[in-house]
């Protein structure tokens, strides 16, 4: 069975048009089980809002494109931050803090190394993780 792990940046594509929105669109069909972090959640709706805030997006849109992801929670396979994530996404600031390891990020490429192991491919557009991401032996698709 084929599994991603997408972060943020690369959800927000397949529910927004953006550079690279159609790659993931194609993309997300050839996998049965799509791998997601609980902070998700969180980060999709403010992305959208920030996507308001600096008139990239309307409203009524960002309201919707967050009501389709949320009604589309039961498609993905949540990863739990609990504590073994956050004592990895620390160990991760550490250890990447030269090239610019964010937060957030770490939280993502925590949950995204918690998987590891499990045969998945992950995505991200953005090129600081993707970079991270590579360096952690993920596969990192697109």
């Amino acid at each position: 069975m084929k599994r991603i792990y997408l972060d943020t940046s690369s959800l927000v594509k397949a529910y927004h048009k953006e550079p690279d929105s159609d790659k993931i669109i194609k993309t997300l069909p050839q996998y049965q089980a799509v791998f997601l972090s609980e902070l998700t959640k969180i980060e999709f709706i403010s992305a959208f809002w920030k996507k308001v805030r600096y008139e990239k997006t309307k409203e009524a849109e960002a309201k919707e494109a967050i009501r389709l992801f949320e009604n589309d929670y039961p498609k993905f396979n949540w990863v739990i931050i609990d504590r073994e994530i956050i004592r990895s996404a620390k160990e991760l600031l550490t250890q990447y803090r030269e090239m610019g390891l964010r937060t957030l990020d770490s939280i993502q490429l925590a949950c995204a190394v918690s998987l590891k192991d499990e045969t998945v491919q992950f995505l991200t557009s953005d090129k600081i993780l993707q970079k991270i991401m590579e360096m952690e032996g993920l596969s990192v698709v697109l």
